[in-house]
Parts: structure tokens; sequence; C-alpha cells
């Protein structure tokens, strides 16, 4: 098995017996998981391999929050603590962290019920609303948003990678009609750049599909913490509905997103003024970003790719359906 944890190393420090087996889980793109079994029962053992959120204290402030989540009901999957009471053990330069496995399975907004689109709204806001209680305040204004001549210069060079690529194959022939595409509404929509973010807050920092458990009909366990940070909490919502609710053409679900954004205003405290303003941001930060083309061209990385035809897609529609997103988000 690639990358192989220390197993021997790592369970000395928990009491969870021997590794009878040990399977890596591919769905991460920036940390590494294994699905474990031991003589005392089964378990997800974390590797924190990203460089930006591998830092033990960053992640020992993650395990906490979860705890006193968890202590207010939120579905979670805290760590187990070892024999030190630590619940971050650090080998070969390297940490780790041993949670309980859950079972369960990932569902897509298209796979969602009114209701559940209800629900899966009052669970974020439920989030938001409990870090609040349970993590310290923070005095951290939100950052600027995204300059629109950095963002010029972004297209220009991501062009020219795409023009050198060789063999040039249908990926890249998509690249370059999207990046012209977003030049032309960018030059169009110049103006129209937000001011800072609206009200901050702790907030889990990647909420998705693939971040949330079911089991059955109901949420299991909000998973991967690693982006926890104070952020404006609307804008997490926002961003969320935008990939649970995308469509595989690149458009939104409004219905089922309008159900989602009032149950998550309801819960977390939120105005609709608050999130219209949210539904502005993230709508330019998603005008502004090429995260997934920068994996694709600076750093060789493709795992991205097949979520790149629908994201790219949905920029252009969100724009053009601008205020009847405003008002799913915020009716």
């Amino acid at each position: 098995m690639p990358h192989a944890p220390p197993l021997g190393a790592l369970l000395s420090r928990y009491a969870a017996g021997h590794a009878v087996t040990c399977e890596p889980v591919d769905q991460g793109l920036l940390n590494r998981g294994y699905r474990l079994r031991t003589t005392r029962g089964r378990y997800f053992l974390k590797q924190h391999f990203d460089p930006e959120t591998a830092d033990p204290a960053a992640i020992a402030r993650q395990h906490r929050a979860t705890r006193r989540l968890a202590d207010l009901g939120v579905p979670v999957a805290p760590p187990l603590s070892g024999r030190d009471g630590r619940t971050v053990a650090v080998v070969g330069g390297h940490a780790y962290a041993l949670h309980p496995w859950i079972d369960g399975r990932h569902r897509h907004g298209g796979q969602l019920t009114p209701e559940q689109c209800t629900r899966l709204g009052a669970l974020l806001g439920a989030v938001h609303a409990g870090l609040e209680r349970v993590m310290p305040p923070d005095g951290r204004a939100p950052a600027a948003s995204a300059d629109p001549a950095d963002t010029f210069a972004l297209i220009t060079d991501l062009l020219a990678r795409v023009g050198r690529h060789r063999p040039a194959d249908p990926f890249d022939a998509l690249a370059r009609h999207r990046l012209l595409e977003r030049r032309t509404l960018l030059e169009r929509h110049a103006g129209r750049r937000p001011p800072h973010g609206g009200p901050v807050g702790w907030v889990h920092g990647d909420f998705h599909p693939f971040n949330l458990l079911y089991r059955g009909d109901a949420p299991a366990a909000i998973v991967d913490w690693d982006r926890l940070g104070v952020q404006p909490r609307a804008e997490e919502a926002v961003r969320a509905a935008a990939i649970f609710f995308v469509r595989p053409v690149g458009t939104l679900d409004l219905p089922k997103v309008r159900a989602y954004a009032r149950a998550y205003r309801r819960t977390a405290g939120a105005s609709p003024s608050e999130l219209a303003a949210a539904v502005h941001r993230v709508w330019w930060e998603r005008l502004n970003d090429f995260w997934m083309l920068r994996w694709h061209y600076e750093r060789g990385d493709t795992r991205a790719d097949s979520q790149f035809p629908a994201a790219s897609a949905l920029v252009v529609w969100w724009t053009g359906a601008y205020e009847e997103v405003c008002e799913a988000f915020a009716g």
C-alpha cells in the first residue's frame, strides 16, 4: 500500500487493539485517510498531510471544537484520545488522528428531498450557532475581495499555459473557451467588486457533500474540519449551496436552495440582507476564481478536473440569473 501509515507506532498510543486490515480512503483532496479495522473495532485513521492544515496545534483546536459541538448535539465524529490524553499523534514528522468509523454515504443535492434540503440548511445553521457558543471570539477582519486586475493577469498566464500544452486535448479546449468567456464577463462587471465581507464567525470552512455522511435519510456526521476558521458565516452557507445544488449543466436548483436558505437563516439567526450580500460576494469570488485550472496547469494535479465543466458553467449562468439567485437565498 503506497504511503502506508506506521500502524504499530500509532496504535501503541491508543487503547485500540492491533491492526487487522488497513485500506486507503481515496476521496480526500488534501489529506490521507484509511479505513482501519483492529482487534477492538473499526476506525478512520487520518494523516494530516497538507502543509497548510497540518499544524498539530491547529488540529488540536479542531478536535476541541468537534468535541464541544458533539456535546451540543451536532452530528460529528470527534477523535479518540491517546493514552497520554492527546488527540494528535506525531510520528515520523507527520500528524495523525484516530476517529471512530462512521457508517454512512455521501449525498448530493439532487438526491435530497425538499424536506432534507431544509434539514441541511438547519444543520449548517446549527454548526455556525454552535461554534459561536463554544469557540473564543476572534476579532479578525474579513479578507478583501478579489482584485480584477490580478484576475486579468492570471487569465493571460493560464491562456498561455493552455496554448503550450501538448498534445492539446478536450480539457484544453474547454479551459480556453471558459477563460476567454470569463475575461469578457469580468470586463463587463469589473465595477461590481464588493467591499469587505460581512459579519465573521467560526465556520467549518469546507462544507460540501463529501464532508457530510448520511445514515439513511439523516445526517450522521460532518467530517474533515481542516479548514475550521473565522470567515463571513453567510458566505459559507452560499458556497455550500453552490456545491450541493449545482446541476451537471451548471445551474442551481433554486427551489431546493430556497428551502435550504430559509432554514439556515432561521437557525443561524442570519438576516435576508446578510444572505443577499453574501450571494454577491460569492458570485464575485467565483467570477475571479480559477483554482481548478491552476491545479491542472500549474501543479499537474488533475483530481479536480471532473468538477470543472459544471463549476465553470455555473458562474456564467449565475451572472445571467443574478436576481433569481439572490431571491432564492434571501426571499
